[in-house]
Parts: structure tokens; C-alpha cells; sequence
């Protein structure tokens, strides 16, 4: 099977880098040409020859312009005749409208999926792979042509722990009972005990700890959540743990977006010693501070790939 052309997004750039470094040799850097016009439009021309050949797109749905760019690429993947198209989504947003709870809400979400599922398809067909969902009924929004993936970052987070606990009994934590599966599932397979926070509703904007499933006190806690926004649920959850006499509290996330000065506010609140959190989202990379460790998702990209044939 011929090796893939990877291209990205202008956002996602320092992720295809890292991929094809990963990757060695075997990997060809597709060739983009972008500049803006004065009207704010954009323009990208693929220069690389693609021609039957297979295409990976890097790209993530963080904003609505990225969205865009995104599949304009993947468009023009399309017509410029590629055997196959993998568009790599490391972090899908709109993930807070995955449903609507009211009536006349849009399921942003759900019309992202149906944009991408209009893609025309290629020879070999056209695939979207995504990491560690936050909600993972996205995956069934997508139809037609596309088929979705849904990969779990499982192993990073096992060596986050692990590198976090330094040999060091811990409890592996959620932030809430509604990740406590995935947090359980993690915490069996590392051999360690589990916990998470039951919460009462006080209004639409607060809630309230009312229990902790487990015996914290003078243990090490690492919390497990898939997405750090504005960190207030985390530092809920964290401040309990401590209550409740855990002796330190750290943290591992999968994608970190630090909305709102969030980094900040962990660091300030002295409750949380160390974040680790994967490059699965430009934001992380901004954050220049010891207090946080990024790892890389490419090594889980191309496991994928090499599991279908496409790698070595």
C-alpha cells in the first residue's frame, strides 16, 4: 500500500509535524499554499500531486473558522482525485450542544457531522477519526460516506498516571459520577482503587458535593477528566478530595483548552500540584509553565494506522 500524504490545518500544523516525526521516513509532507485576501477570505491551493494516492488531513473543529478550513481541505483532497481521505480530528468541539436540553435548540454537534458526512467520496472511501470524545453519541450524528472512529487515549493516560504516582500507591478520580465507567475501567486495568464526586444541582451554573465514593485520606489522588475548559468542575472536585484529607492532588486531562484564564486558576488555587495533558489542542501548547507536562497523541495516530495496513 502506498504511504499517506499528510496534510493539516494552519492551526493543527505543529501536530503534523510531530506526526511525521514520529512516523520517520515513510510519511510525505503534503505541500499547501495559504495566504488571505484584504476582503478576509482565504485561499489554499494543494500543491502536492495526490493523485491516487492515500490522504491524512489533520485538523480540529476548535472554532468555526478552523471547521471550515478543515473541510475546504478536505474538499479539495477530494477533487484533486486522492485514493482515500483519513481526517484526523484529535479534538472535537461543540461537544456542550451534543443534545439539545430544550426546545429549539441547534445540536451544533450534530450539524458539524452532517457537514462533514457531505463529502464527496473518495475511490477508497473516506474516514473521521476522533480522540476521546466528551460525549460519545457524536460518533452516530455522522451518515453516508463517512465512517467515524472513535479512538481512546487510554494508554496516555495509564503513563500520565503512572509517571505522576512514581511507584506511589494513588486513587484514580473523576470529577463526577458521570465519567466514573471510563474512570473505573482506567483504574481496574492500572490495578488501583477508584473514586468520584456525587453533586446536587443548585442552579444552571452551580452545583454542590454532597459524597465521595472513596476513602481518600492521606493518598495521593490523580484526577482523570477528558476535557479541562474553564476548571471549574475540576477544582469542585479537587477541593473535595483535599476535604476529604487527600495528601496531593494532581491531574491528567486529554484535552486541555484553558478557556478563561483556567490554567491560571488551577495554579492559583494550590490545590493541584502537577496537570498533564496531551497536544490534542493548540491552546495546551501556549501554556508555558512547569506546573504543566504535555504529551504527544501521535504515537496513538499511528497505532491506528498501522492496525489498517498504512504505516511500515
Amino acid at each position: 500500500m502506498p504511504q499517506p500524504i499528510v496534510f493539516a490545518s494552519q492551526r493543527y500544523q505543529y501536530l503534523r509535524d510531530d506526526l511525521l516525526l514520529h512516523a520517520g521516513l515513510q510519511w510525505e509532507p503534503g505541500q499547501l499554499a495559504i495566504h488571505n485576501f484584504p476582503d478576509g477570505e482565504h485561499y489554499h491551493r494543494i500543491l502536492s500531486n495526490i493523485r491516487n494516492q492515500p490522504v491524512i488531513l489533520l485538523g480540529g473543529t476548535i472554532d468555526d473558522q478552523e471547521t471550515l478550513e478543515l473541510f475546504d481541505l478536505a474538499n479539495g483532497v477530494v477533487q484533486c482525485g486522492a485514493s482515500s481521505l483519513h481526517i484526523v480530528i484529535p479534538f472535537f468541539g461543540y461537544s456542550t450542544m451534543e443534545r439539545a436540553a430544550k426546545q429549539g435548540e441547534i445540536v451544533k454537534a450534530k450539524n458539524r457531522a452532517i457537514l462533514f458526512s457531505a463529502l464527496p467520496q473518495t475511490s477508497q472511501g473516506n474516514n473521521i477519526i476522533m480522540l476521546d470524545l466528551h460525549a460519545e453519541g457524536i460518533s452516530y450524528y455522522f451518515d453516508g460516506n463517512i465512517r467515524p472512529v472513535h479512538l481512546y487515549g487510554k494508554s496516555i493516560v495509564e503513563e500520565a498516571a503512572l509517571e505522576l504516582s512514581k511507584g506511589e500507591d494513588f486513587v484514580l478520580a473523576s470529577t463526577d459520577a458521570g465519567r466514573a465507567k471510563w474512570v473505573e475501567s482506567l483504574a481496574n486495568d492500572l490495578h488501583v482503587p477508584a473514586a468520584f464526586v456525587f453533586k446536587r444541582r443548585i442552579s444552571g451554573e452551580e452545583t454542590h458535593v454532597t459524597a465521595i465514593s472513596a476513602d481518600v485520606k492521606d493518598k495521593m489522588v490523580i484526577i482523570y477528566d477528558d476535557m479541562i475548559r474553564t476548571g471549574g468542575s475540576l477544582l469542585h472536585a479537587a477541593n473535595a478530595y483535599k476535604q476529604a484529607g487527600a495528601r496531593e492532588i494532581n491531574v491528567i486531562t486529554t484535552h486541555g483548552l484553558f478557556s478563561g484564564g483556567a490554567f491560571e486558576k488551577i495554579k492559583k488555587s494550590n490545590i493541584i500540584k502537577r496537570v498533564i495533558c496531551t497536544n490534542s489542542h493548540p491552546a495546551a501548547l501556549a501554556i508555558k509553565d512547569p506546573m504543566l507536562r504535555i504529551k504527544t497523541v501521535s504515537e496513538l495516530i499511528i497505532s491506528y494506522f498501522r492496525d489498517i495496513g498504512m504505516h511500515g
